[in-house]
């Protein structure tokens, strides 16, 4: 069993991070692509529900989320061939800040 205690603790300066993401959503458009250089780039969003019932009201509740996505070089081809506005998909990456 894992306690906040256990979780808490200082972490060493060897310690490892992850950054990793996973999403299975539906696409909100389809793939904007464009060439940078010899490379394909694909631009999308995807969206992801969460569904619950409030507790007070009992009511169904709903949230949805819109992640921006971008691929690149063969994936952003494979993109621009298969998916279409409304296609389920399942993405795995990571997070990556976009720097303005």
């Amino acid at each position: 069993m894992t306690t906040l205690k256990s979780i808490t603790k200082k972490p060493k300066d060897n310690m490892a991070s992850l950054n990793k993401v996973m999403l299975i959503g539906r696409l909100g458009q389809d793939p904007e692509c464009k060439q940078v250089g010899d490379t394909t780039v694909a631009n999308f969003t995807v969206a992801t529900n969460e569904y619950w019932n409030d507790k007070a009201t009992g009511e169904k509740k709903e949230l949805t989320e819109w992640h921006k996505i971008v691929v690149w070089g063969k994936q952003a081809e494979l993109a621009q061939a298969f998916l279409k506005s409304g296609s389920q998909v399942y993405l795995e990456g990571k997070v990556q800040k976009v720097h303005d």
